[in-house]
C-alpha cells in the first residue's frame, strides 16, 4: 500500500515577505512612539491632535494667515489652503477608508494619560488627519513660502500625533500625508499659483540693476497711507533717494526726481502710479512701483503684491516691457497725450469716481464707493458720441489697457499687459440700462445681453461729445474733448517686475 506524502509548502512570494516586514517595522515604530517619553509633548499633542478633528483647526489657520498676512497673496494662500484640504478630505473619505479596512492599533501599549477621551470608529488606513495636515500646509507653501513655513510643524505635529496617542500605526501617517500632498498639487494643476504663470509683459534685459537702490529715486504720495511702505522701501534700498510730497506736488517732484535719476519709483495708488508712468515714458526711465495706495490694480496685475518684490527686482535689474494705453487730446483737450495704465472710459464712470471722491474722505472709499453705485445705477446717463463713425446713446463706454478676464463693463484683472490690444465694453442706452446690466449679470446672461456689447480692438475713434462731457483714467477725472482716438503705446514702458515670484 503506497504512503502518502505532504507535499512540503511553497515558500512565500516576495511580495508576502516584503508585506510581512513592512508590518513589523510599522508595529515596531509605533510601539516605540508609544513606549518612548517624549518631554513636553503630552500637553501639546493630544489637544493638538483633538483641535484638528473636523479640520477646524486648519479653518482657525486659514482665517489667522486671511487677516494677519499682507496682500492678496496671504488671502490666497489661505483660500489655497482651504480647498487643498477639501479636496484631500473627499477623497479619504469616498476612497481612501473604504479601499484597506485596516483595524486600529491596540491600546495596549500607549499610557491612558495619552490616549484620546474618544476614540474615533472608522477605519486606521490612511490618516485622515494627516492627509488634511499636510494639503493645507502644502497649499498654503504653495502660494506663499513664509506662511508655509509657519504651518509645516504644526502640520507635522498633528501627523505625529496621530501615532502618539495610538489611534495611527506610521504607514497610515505617511499614506494620508502622501495622499494630502498629492491633494494640493491636483489643485494647483486645476488653478494654478501666480508662480506658474508667464511674466505679464516681456521680459528686458535694459533694465540696470541697483544694489540696494543706488541711482532709484523713489517720490511717495504722503496721503495714500504709506507710511510703513515708504519706510520699507528705505531699509531695503538704502542707496536710494525717497522723497515725500502731497498730492498736488507729486507733477513737479516726479519731474524733479527724473533729472539724473537712473530709474524712477514711486510709492501710492493708480493715480500716483498714472503720473509717474507719464513721466517715466517721456523720459525713457524704467519704473519701479511700489503698491501703497487704496487701490493698487496695476501693480497686482503685473504680479506686484509687497514692497519686498519691487526691491528684489529692482536690486538684480529684473523688468518687464508693458503696454501704456494713451487717448489724444490729453486731458482738458491739450494737444498732448493722455496716458492710462488700467482703464479709460467716458459716461457714468466719471461720475461714480466724482462722486466717490467727494464722499470718502467723510465716509471712507469702500462706503462710498457703494454710495456712488447706487446712485448712478437709479439714472439714465444718456451720453451720445460717435464710435467708430457710428452715432449711438450709451449709459458707459469702457476702454482696458490689456484683455480684462471675465465680463461685464468693468471685469476682473489681466493676464498679459503686453498684449496690443484695447479691451473695449460698452453698455447701450435706454431706460434703466444700468439695473437691466445688474439684473443680467445676475441672471448669468451678460454675454448675450443686448445692453451690453465687447469688443478688441488696437484703436478706438469716439468723436461728438457734448461740452463738459467727462473722462475717467485710472480713476482721475477730467474734461473730455469733443473727438479723441484711444489706442496703445505697445510695449511702451519698462517696468520693474521679479521674473521669478516667491
Amino acid at each position: 500500500m503506497a504512503t502518502l506524502r505532504r507535499q512540503p509548502a511553497p515558500p512565500p512570494s516576495l511580495r508576502a515577505r516584503a508585506s510581512a516586514l513592512f508590518g513589523a517595522w510599522d508595529r515596531a515604530v509605533f510601539h516605540t512612539v508609544a513606549s518612548r517619553e517624549w518631554p513636553g509633548a503630552e500637553p501639546v499633542l493630544p489637544r493638538l491632535s483633538r483641535g484638528a478633528n473636523h479640520g477646524l483647526l486648519w479653518f482657525g489657520a486659514a482665517a489667522g494667515i486671511a487677516a494677519l498676512g499682507r496682500g492678496a497673496r496671504s488671502r490666497r494662500a489661505a483660500v489655497r489652503g482651504v480647498a487643498s484640504l477639501a479636496v484631500a478630505s473627499a477623497v479619504i473619505n469616498t476612497v481612501g477608508k473604504h479601499s484597506v479596512r485596516r483595524a486600529r492599533p491596540i491600546l495596549d501599549g500607549v499610557p491612558v494619560i495619552r490616549q484620546l477621551k474618544r476614540q474615533p470608529i472608522t477605519t486606521s488606513f490612511p490618516s485622515g488627519h494627516s492627509a488634511s495636515a499636510a494639503a493645507f500646509a502644502t497649499g498654503v507653501a504653495l502660494e506663499s513660502k513664509g506662511w508655509g513655513a509657519v504651518v509645516a510643524p504644526v502640520a507635522a505635529s498633528v501627523a505625529f500625533s496621530r501615532v502618539y496617542t495610538g489611534v495611527h500605526y506610521p504607514s497610515d501617517v505617511l499614506v494620508g500625508a502622501a495622499l494630502g500632498v498629492g491633494a494640493a498639487f491636483a489643485v494647483r494643476g486645476l488653478v494654478p499659483t501666480r508662480s506658474q504663470l508667464p511674466p505679464p509683459g516681456r521680459p528686458r534685459e535694459s533694465a540696470p540693476a541697483l544694489p540696494e537702490g543706488e541711482g532709484l529715486v523713489v517720490v511717495v504720495n504722503r496721503e495714500s497711507g504709506t507710511a510703513d511702505c515708504a519706510s520699507a522701501v528705505r531699509s531695503a534700498l538704502p542707496l536710494a533717494e525717497v522723497v515725500e510730497c502731497a498730492p498736488d506736488e507729486l507733477s513737479e517732484q516726479l519731474a524733479k526726481a527724473a533729472e539724473g535719476a537712473r530709474a524712477l519709483g514711486v510709492v501710492g495708488g493708480d493715480g500716483t502710479v498714472n503720473l509717474a508712468a507719464t513721466v517715466a515714458v517721456t523720459r525713457g526711465l524704467p519704473l519701479a512701483v511700489f503698491p501703497g495706495g487704496t487701490l493698487n490694480h496695476f501693480a497686482y496685475d503685473l504680479g506686484i503684491e509687497d514692497v519686498v518684490d519691487t526691491c528684489r527686482a529692482v536690486a538684480a535689474g529684473e523688468a518687464v516691457g508693458v503696454d501704456l494705453g494713451r487717448f489724444r487730446p490729453g486731458p482738458g483737450g491739450r494737444g498732448d497725450a493722455g496716458y492710462f495704465l488700467n482703464t479709460f472710459s467716458l459716461g457714468v464712470y466719471p461720475e461714480l469716481v466724482r462722486i466717490r471722491e467727494r464722499w470718502s474722505p467723510r465716509i471712507g472709499a469702500w462706503p462710498a464707493g457703494v454710495l456712488a453705485a447706487s446712485r448712478v445705477l437709479r439714472g439714465e446717463h444718456p451720453l451720445t458720441a460717435d464710435v467708430q463713425g457710428e452715432r449711438r446713446p450709451m449709459w458707459l463706454i469702457f476702454a482696458g489697457n490689456g484683455v480684462y478676464k471675465g465680463v461685464g463693463p468693468t471685469p476682473g484683472h489681466r493676464l498679459d499687459l503686453a498684449d496690443g490690444l484695447l479691451d473695449v465694453r460698452v453698455v447701450h442706452g435706454g431706460r434703466l440700462p444700468g439695473l437691466r446690466l445688474l439684473g443680467a449679470a445676475v441672471a448669468g446672461k451678460l454675454q448675450r445681453s443686448p445692453v451690453h456689447a465687447a469688443r478688441q480692438l488696437q484703436e478706438l475713434r469716439i468723436g461728438g461729445l457734448e461740452p463738459g462731457t467727462l473722462l475717467a483714467f485710472d480713476g482721475e477725472v477730467a474734461e473730455a474733448p469733443r473727438e479723441l482716438v484711444v489706442d496703445k503705446l505697445v510695449d511702451g514702458l519698462t517696468v520693474y517686475r521679479p521674473l521669478r515670484l516667491l
